[in-house]
């Protein structure tokens, strides 16, 4: 194997632990807690290690495949039929799909935390490098609620109870934005004929794509949890200093999972910034011509705004990495 292609491989086995790394830290419950708050309505106000008791269990994190069929399975204890989230063999399975992470929650109503008043939802949280893979990134996140919703019959409700169904939230992060932003997109209603109003759960489909600015944001109230995210997921910071703003301005402590993962991803992100020198060109470069191949220019029009041969650009295009997914 010569340099380069052994520099390229090498890349590629780094940003996957990095990639793994950074979902592992979103998948931490205090970090969930913090992206609740701010995006479902019944959190809003509540502090973040409050919202932390209401998440069950263990979020389940790259392991729950996204293909019709695979999602649930299916067993049997003591007799009984039991179904569930579907996580056997996933470390096996190349080129699976899986959801980047799928938590439950149990949300008070009307202010109510009591268990009688708990009900039960599903969480996804995604985290993209970019906005522009190629597609409407919004329509994945359609496709991906309405995964979350099919997949719970026989799971979460038995036969024709779909006054069982849970609501779902996909929260996706969207790194390398223009700036920060962030947009809620939920069922509507709207009246066309008479004044009969159809009954149902309007509140079961939600989708929140959180939008990151290049560099973290600025510590203000309005910008929190975009600081937060922008932050942990920077690929410049340093670990320490990375640490120090999740203890000193949010209050997170950092216990050692946590320095783990953080250590990991700053440690592994040099190596991902020279995989581009790996195939002869800087990371701008190579960052300038995925970008442009993601909007639909041909090969030959990179080719000459990039000042490089078409065999250069194919070697950068077909060296990229998937988002995370």
């Amino acid at each position: 194997m010569d340099t380069e292609i052994k520099n390229a491989v090498n890349a590629t086995g780094k940003e996957v632990q990095y990639d793994e790394s950074a979902k592992r830290l979103l998948g931490q419950k205090i970090i969930l807690a913090h992206i609740l708050i701010k995006t479902v309505k019944e959190f809003k106000g509540m502090k973040p290690e409050d919202a932390m008791l209401y998440i069950e269990g263990k979020p389940y994190i790259s392991c729950v495949p996204l293909e019709p069929g695979l999602t649930n399975s299916v067993t049997e204890t003591d007799g009984k039929r039991v179904t569930g989230f579907n996580t056997e063999n996933s470390e096996i399975k190349e080129g699976l799909v899986r959801f980047d992470i799928v938590f439950y929650v149990h949300i008070p109503q009307n202010g109510d935390s009591s268990e009688d008043s708990l009900v039960q939802i599903i969480v996804n949280i995604e985290a993209q490098k970019s906005a522009a893979p190629g597609y409407h990134l919004l329509n994945r996140a359609i496709f991906y609620v309405c995964r979350l919703i099919s997949s719970q019959k026989s799971r979460d409700f038995e036969n024709s109870n779909y006054n069982d169904i849970k609501s779902v939230y996909s929260i996706w992060v969207c790194m390398n934005m223009d700036e920060d932003s962030m947009e809620q997109i939920s069922l509507k209603k709207k009246q066309i004929l008479g004044s009969y109003s159809w009954q149902g759960n309007m509140d079961m489909f939600n989708i929140v794509m959180i939008g990151l600015a290049k560099e973290p944001a600025k510590n203000d109230k309005k910008h929190r949890l975009h600081r937060l995210l922008g932050v942990l997921l920077s690929d410049t910071m340093q670990a320490d200093e990375k640490l120090g703003i999740m203890e000193n301005e949010y209050g997170i402590p950092v216990d050692r999972d946590i320095r783990k993962d953080v250590d990991i991803m700053c440690n592994l992100s040099q190596g991902i910034m020279e995989k581009g020198e790996a195939i002869g060109m800087e990371k701008g470069e190579a960052k300038f011509i995925i970008s442009m191949h993601s909007k639909g220019y041909s090969l030959e029009q990179i080719a000459d705004v990039a000042g490089k041969d078409i065999e250069e650009i194919k070697a950068v295009i077909e060296n990229q990495e998937p988002v995370l997914v």
